[in-house]
């Protein structure tokens, strides 16, 4: 192989693999979602999810379960895979603990790497909702 074919092959290479991590986020753009009866929690962030079995509003968790599953669809389903299943190139969300709350709230909201920050779309009750939703998917095996 000449050199000159090294080149390009190396080049054409390079720009393949820039145009993957450019668009390696998926086609998401944020989607407000619709937190229906869930309890207003205000603007104050928390730091641990009220609507989990046993915490503040846990009486309406199966609500809670419902409005994070349309919010995960519409805003993370794309690159952290159905019902939380990562493909690997994405962490794997049924992962999360109770422990990790802080940690989803702070990623969610600012962003990091190549996903968007969520701050501007999504409230509080719609992040805990999503949080509340990843708790009740199995964990994988």
């Amino acid at each position: 192989m000449s050199m000159r074919l090294a080149i390009k092959l190396f080049v054409a290479a390079a720009v393949l693999g820039s145009a993957t991590l450019a668009v390696g986020h998926g086609n998401v753009t944020p989607q407000g979602v619709d937190t229906g009866t869930l309890p207003e929690l205000g603007s104050e962030p928390l730091t641990a999810n009220p609507f989990r079995k046993g915490n503040e509003h846990s009486e309406v968790y199966a609500e809670a379960v419902k409005v994070g599953e349309s919010g995960y669809a519409g805003n993370c389903a794309a690159c952290h895979g159905i019902q939380a299943m990562s493909g690997g190139l994405t962490p794997d969300l049924r992962e999360l603990t109770e422990w990790d709350d802080e940690y989803f709230i702070g990623r969610v909201l600012n962003g990091y790497g190549s996903m968007p920050a969520f701050n501007d779309v999504l409230d509080q009750n719609a992040l805990w909702a999503i949080k509340t939703y990843l708790e009740s998917v199995p964990k994988p095996e």
